[in-house]
């Protein structure tokens, strides 16, 4: 059983930053041992990726849309998933979740994620 808590996300002018963190708990394994990702979902559309690392935090990827603003990371001893985003856009609005892959690669697929948190709220005013 995984649990992932979202937070972080809140109103913000256009050209400002947020950070958004994800609490990782587990019972059987470890962080350490998920590729995670950040996806989003804006009111009407599907749920898109937006940016992936692998388990040890060496590989990362990005949608074209964030590359250049935004950045995954991650502390494994600390249990946490963090997406620094940076000259935020009002199409940046939407509800950001993470999610973990039993993958220990990057993945970009959103089928081959199996578990999600709740998401959190990034609205970027123009």
């Amino acid at each position: 059983q995984v649990s992932l808590v979202e937070s972080g996300g809140r109103l913000v002018q256009a050209g400002g930053s947020l950070r958004l963190s994800c609490a990782f708990s587990g019972r059987t394994f470890s962080f350490r041992d998920y590729g995670m990702g950040w996806f989003r979902q804006a009111p009407g559309e599907e749920r898109t990726f937006v940016a992936a690392i692998n388990s040890s935090g060496g590989s990362t990827k990005y949608a074209d849309a964030v590359k250049g603003r935004f950045t995954i990371s991650r502390d494994n001893p600390r249990d946490t998933l963090y997406l620094q985003m940076n000259d935020l856009k009002p199409e940046d609005t939407a509800v950001y979740y993470c999610a973990a892959s039993e993958y220990t690669i990057v993945i970009f697929n959103i089928d081959q994620y199996n578990y999600w948190g709740q998401g959190t709220q990034v609205t970027v005013s123009s």
